[in-house]
């Protein structure tokens, strides 16, 4: 602060009249009594943590409906049509990204498909390949099939999912459609104007 913030400040202070400064001890009491409580600040340090982490990745998942490793799973969006969603549940579509999630946790797993499926739509990817394993003879099977059966849904970019054909990995394996990026939504919007124009 230079001598005229200062001054202002002084003066701002001055004109409230009732505003004075806290005696040192008083000062370094209520300073000492703030630090004092370090349970208190972890617990308000992870519970932001928790937030910024869920701003950044919105995948739920305190509980996910199981599904059996030899059961399909599926999902489609409102307005894709049937058509559309016949070809990518027969592998029709050409698939340009691949994510492998065998040996992830499912901690690993939810930011992974997250950020791939991110990474998807920004490179105008419209078909994709999650492997996730059907995870049969485990402890808990099909854990990580389950997960993206519950997540994929949540991400609005996700038109539509289906369990693969069995060259892509059978039931072990998921298509993703995804949306258009709004770049390529503007660029097909203007090659359709100028095809209209006579």
């Amino acid at each position: 602060m230079d001598k005229t913030e200062l001054d202002d400040f002084r003066g701002a202070m001055g004109a409230l009249g009732d505003v004075k400064p806290l005696p040192s001890g008083q000062r370094q009491r209520a300073l000492k009594k703030a630090t004092k409580d370090p349970i208190n600040q972890r617990a308000r340090r992870e519970a932001a943590t928790a937030q910024t982490y869920r701003e950044l990745n919105p995948l739920g998942g305190e509980y996910v409906e199981p599904v059996e490793p030899f059961d399909p799973i599926e999902f489609k969006r409102d307005g894709v049509q049937n058509g559309v969603y016949r070809n990518l549940r027969l592998g029709k579509y050409t698939v340009d990204a691949r994510l492998d999630l065998h040996n992830h946790t499912v901690e690993m797993a939810r930011s992974a498909l997250y950020q791939f499926v991110r990474d998807c739509v920004e490179a105008d990817v419209r078909c994709a390949l999650v492997t996730h394993g059907k995870g049969e003879g485990r402890k808990t099977p099909a854990m990580l099939k389950s997960c993206v059966n519950a997540w994929l849904p949540q991400l609005d970019q996700v038109l539509a999912f289906h369990s693969a054909q069995k060259q892509h990995g059978g039931l072990g394996a998921t298509y993703i459609l995804l949306r258009k990026s709004e770049r390529k939504r503007q660029q097909n919007l203007e090659q359709h104007q100028r095809r209209s124009r006579p």
